[in-house]
């Protein structure tokens, strides 16, 4: 299995400078901790800080040399396809390619609101972005006649990309219209796997494989990673519950506050019990992600960890102990392909 590591949600009351350099800091450690990948999302209202991913993400690029970057999510049905390409490309180049991209529709109408993006369109944009954006990536000379969006004729994108075929996950929440998207274009899924049941998750999963193979794609190649609720690993389950309380009633304060109460769990033991958080013992997060997986069969494992609310010490520990003692587990028994597509690694000339 691989990780991923999602930046947990920035300190409102830091400047936004600070919480900027912090996102780009807790990637540098991500690499030495031993992250396989680190993803940064994107989001043009409160709480969230990142509203340019590609920015973010190429500062972390220089200060990085192995570790997988990640757009979680990029949401591409708000953005002008050709300039989310030039932006991504460029990143690409910059890193030499360890670029992967997740695409959504985004969770958050505020967000959508402030590009002219309704409910009633959110769909056709996100896939007509991406059908363009596909093409800009692939060739060197595109013409276009968008329904929704710009057009193009005899236009040549640039720079070229690093990577010949980048990887481009979709993000799924709740909808078979982005599972059956992805299985069209035989492109990976990443499931969120939130706060809601497991068993709603698995069957998105599950229809996500259906699809693959229904569209003449080999079933082998079908390729899912899954979030998480959140993160917490201690020597027993009491110790991670008892760490874990402030972080949950600090998450609960700032959904209420922004998202609209979209969480329903009422307490920390419920939370723990019910949703996909990892909270407990190494054994117990060991246990839950074996479970995941028999409803996932997934190869890439999302984590975060609300380091704003922990102290320093207890944020560097649990990471400390997800990599000596969880990781090693979990990449022996659920083994998985590399992340790094097979046709990337040489640049298009």
């Amino acid at each position: 299995m691989k990780f991923l590591l999602l930046p947990h949600l920035p300190d409102q009351d830091k400047p936004h400078a600070i919480q900027l350099k912090e996102l780009v800091e807790l990637a540098v450690l991500a690499e030495e901790w031993g992250f396989d990948g680190y993803g940064v999302g994107e989001r043009h209202d409160r709480p969230a800080v990142s509203s340019a991913p590609p920015v973010i993400l190429s500062h972390i690029a220089a200060r990085t040399s192995t570790i997988r970057l990640f757009t979680a999510v990029t949401t591409l049905g708000m953005l002008d396809p050709l300039r989310a390409f030039e932006d991504y490309s460029t990143l690409d180049n910059l890193s030499g390619g360890r670029l992967d991209i997740i695409i959504g529709k985004g969770a958050y109408q505020r967000s959508a609101k402030l590009f002219g993006v309704t409910a009633e369109n959110q769909w056709a944009l996100l896939q007509e972005n991406y059908e363009l954006f596909r093409r800009l990536w692939r060739e060197e000379n595109v013409t276009w006649e968008g329904r929704l969006g710009r057009s193009l004729e005899d236009a040549e994108p640039l720079p070229r990309p690093f990577q010949k075929d980048i990887r481009v996950w979709h993000g799924s929440a709740s909808s078979t219209l982005s599972t059956d998207y992805a299985a069209q274009h035989g492109d990976p899924v990443f499931s969120s796997n939130g706060s809601g049941p497991i068993e709603r998750y698995g069957e998105l999963i599950q229809h996500y494989r259906e699809r693959f193979a229904a569209h003449g794609h080999d079933p082998e190649d079908a390729l899912v990673g899954a979030g998480t609720a959140g993160y917490l690993g201690a020597r027993t389950s009491q110790e991670a519950v008892a760490k874990y309380r402030p972080v949950f009633e600090a998450r609960l304060a700032v959904n209420r506050a922004h998202d609209g109460g979209t969480i329903k769990y009422g307490s920390v033991e419920e939370w723990v019990e019910s949703s996909s958080v990892l909270v407990g013992s190494p054994q117990q997060i060991i246990d839950k992600v074996h479970e995941q997986h028999r409803h996932f069969g997934h190869e890439v494992l999302h984590i975060h960890v609300d380091g704003e609310v922990l102290s320093r010490t207890d944020y560097l520990a649990t990471l400390e102990l997800f990599f000596s003692e969880i990781a090693p587990v979990l990449r022996r028994e659920l083994p998985s392909r590399p992340l790094t597509p097979a046709t990337s690694g040489a640049r298009r000339k």
